[in-house]
């Protein structure tokens, strides 16, 4: 798949999915992809945990209740360290949602569908603290993101989009030319 036709076709997948295993290869091409993003100054902050044991992701993902993305053959989760990149800032959130991203369009150019969940790890309910204990992740690193990974049960639909005039405009703020 082209990339162009990865990113017009990708969009956030809710459904079940079917019981077929993610190869342990897409799984590690999906990774390399996240791996493989843009992080400020290079200073690499997002890790990546890639679960495909079903006992283990049942445990995982059955910490929320109603469970989320619970029928995905497999999920990553996406870990990140809160470092200082440049001029006492932390890009952390840019280094992961680049991350993300570039795993979410090699998802979709491998035949999967999944769905970006990070409000319930990263809120009160702390969601993320408990997955990473399960994952034995270390104290400096803050499980962030979730990506359910399968093929779709039933069909996929885009959301309504605002038009490309409503949202992008040459020279200016609403110019049209």
């Amino acid at each position: 798949m082209d990339v162009l036709d990865a990113i017009f076709s990708r969009h956030s997948y809710r459904g079940r999915y079917r019981q077929t295993p993610v190869p342990r290869e897409d799984l590690m091409k999906i990774l390399q992809a996240g791996l493989d993003a843009p992080s400020a100054c290079n200073r690499q902050t997002t890790s990546l945990i890639a679960v495909d044991d079903p006992a283990l992701l049942r445990q995982l993902l059955s910490l929320r209740q109603p469970p989320i993305g619970e029928t995905a053959p497999a999920a990553i989760f996406v870990l990140t360290q809160r470092v200082i990149a440049y001029r006492n800032t932390c890009y952390a959130v840019q280094d992961y949602a680049a991350a993300i991203e570039n795993m979410l369009l090699a998802i979709v150019a491998l035949g999967y569908q999944s769905c970006w969940y990070e409000g319930y790890l990263t809120n009160e309910e702390r969601l993320g603290a408990r997955m990473a204990r399960i994952l034995g992740v270390p104290e400096d690193y803050e499980l962030v993101c979730f990506l359910p990974v399968g093929i779709a049960e039933g069909e996929t639909a885009a959301p309504r989009k605002k038009t490309f005039d409503e949202r992008a405009w040459f020279n200016g703020f609403a110019k049209q030319g």
